[in-house]
């Protein structure tokens, strides 16, 4: 009877020890071996509320209360991951990191109000939810193992910090609030604050370099060293140029509020007495009006270009292969659109 007692306590032990293994890995944070980018630089400047990653869109379903939902670049595979109103998104091959909103309107991603917009990391699949950052946050771009954003305190106001993606090592990079949406490797670029100049700051030491003087805003830098911006000084008009020659290129003079770039062509949204939703080469041709109203949020993946209407909050899509055919963005319909 005592043996038997004896390998029962020693069967419950390592049943524990098992337990305690199998806890601790699945449970331990999956780190990036690479300075990888969460999403694109278009997309975060209007919110980032579509986010590609490994052939499946992360994105706030706006007709569920802007929930975190995953699909296919082509609309099927809906699943709902949490019941967080969500914005910022990022994603890398374990995590998706989001900036939630939940006391916000539904429409409203225009800057944040102070309601614990958090910044958090969930998996792929949704589980295993972790705050990184109680505090009110927005702009968050994934480089690496690190998450730059902007960070909201009542001491502070508005700063720059990074914190990595176990919830570590928060920290304070400056007490300025430039954006980090366009990432390039360990790199990110942005419009100085102070007069609008292209910096760029790298991630290893974050050391912060001028890299243009240019009256820039919300500039998007790509792999071929190309920078197009909005130029503050002329009505915000679309330029080109390069950061090892610098010679800028005004693709459009109309007064631009929105845009973003894919492939070689980048698509706007055009203000003024008729403002509409619009398309450009890189070039500066190809100019199409694509629908007329006031329209912002233009993100983009693979197969779609998104896009919300200004006043009504509505969701729109059309093609990336053949832009202009509108369709009403409906999540559960979206894979029988052409």
């Amino acid at each position: 009877m005592k043996r038997f007692a004896k390998i029962i306590v020693i069967a419950i032990v390592f049943l524990g020890i098992l337990a305690t293994v199998y806890y601790n890995y699945n449970n331990r944070v999956r780190y990036n071996k690479t300075y990888v980018n969460g999403n694109t630089g278009g997309n975060l400047y209007n919110a980032g509320l579509f986010c590609e990653s490994n052939g499946t869109v992360f994105f706030a379903n706006p007709n569920d209360h802007y929930y975190l939902y995953s699909m296919s670049p082509t609309g099927n595979d809906l699943k709902l991951l949490c019941e967080d109103t969500v914005s910022f998104i990022n994603a890398d091959d374990n995590y998706v990191y989001y900036v939630r909103n939940n006391l916000a309107s539904n429409n409203d991603y225009s800057f944040f109000t102070y309601n614990k917009n958090s910044l958090c990391r969930v998996r792929r699949d949704g589980s295993h939810l972790k705050i990184l950052d109680e505090s009110p946050c927005i702009y968050a771009s994934l480089i690496g193992n690190y998450i730059y954003y902007l960070h909201y305190d009542t001491q502070n106001a508005t700063t720059l910090y990074k914190i990595k993606i176990d919830g570590k090592e928060k920290t304070q990079i400056s007490e300025s609030h430039p954006t980090t949406c366009s990432t390039l490797d360990q790199y990110f670029y942005y419009a100085s604050p102070k007069d609008g100049s292209l910096y760029q700051c790298d991630t290893v030491d974050d050391t912060m370099t001028p890299m243009l003087d240019i009256p820039c805003y919300n500039p998007i830098v790509n792999r071929d060293k190309e920078v197009f911006y909005l130029d503050v000084k002329h009505h915000n008009s679309l330029v080109h140029t390069n950061l090892e020659f610098n010679n800028p290129v005004t693709l459009s003079n109309e007064m631009i509020e929105h845009y973003n770039v894919y492939g070689s062509y980048i698509f706007f949204q055009k203000g003024g007495d008729n403002p509409a939703l619009c398309m450009i080469k890189n070039d500066g041709t190809g100019y199409r009006e694509l629908i007329a109203g006031e329209y912002k949020n233009i993100n983009i993946t693979s197969f779609y270009i998104y896009f919300t209407d200004f006043y009504t909050g509505k969701v729109y899509c059309t093609s990336t292969n053949n832009p202009g055919d509108i369709n009403d963005f409906n999540p559960a319909k979206l894979s029988k659109v052409k």
